[in-house]
């Protein structure tokens, strides 16, 4: 939710308000704004992308009444992973922020296998 209030939604509210740019003016299939900004485009796309994969896990497992630490601890762990990944995706495009950026992309799904591989077992 932040980084959609603050990292996208500030900066329309702003541009619309002071008048430098029409509330029409931001097209998805449209580049704008600063690299920052698109940064933030794509790193709310990857939440959103990720959120259906998370959400389809827990709720299978709340639908099959499974009781496991080791589920649960992967849940917990993709949160954290989630947010790293996101705020390094914000802050900055470097290619040794992409490489960390992207270990914490993969703790997330190794954490989404794990998890899945637990279920199918169960």
């Amino acid at each position: 939710m932040l980084v959609v209030a603050v990292g996208i939604g500030t900066p329309r509210i702003s541009a619309v308000l002071a008048r430098r740019a029409p509330p029409k003016a931001f097209a998805a299939d449209v580049p704008h704004g600063s690299e920052r900004y698109r940064r933030t485009m794509r790193a709310h796309a990857n939440c959103v992308e990720n959120l259906a994969i998370f959400a389809v896990l827990v709720l299978v497992a709340r639908a099959i009444s499974l009781e496991s630490t080791a589920f649960e601890l992967l849940a917990v762990t993709v949160l954290p992973a989630r947010i790293a990944q996101t705020v390094i995706h914000v802050a900055s495009g470097s290619n040794r922020a992409i490489m960390v950026r992207f270990w914490f992309f993969s703790v997330q799904f190794a954490c989404f296998a794990a998890m899945a591989v637990i279920l199918v077992t169960s």
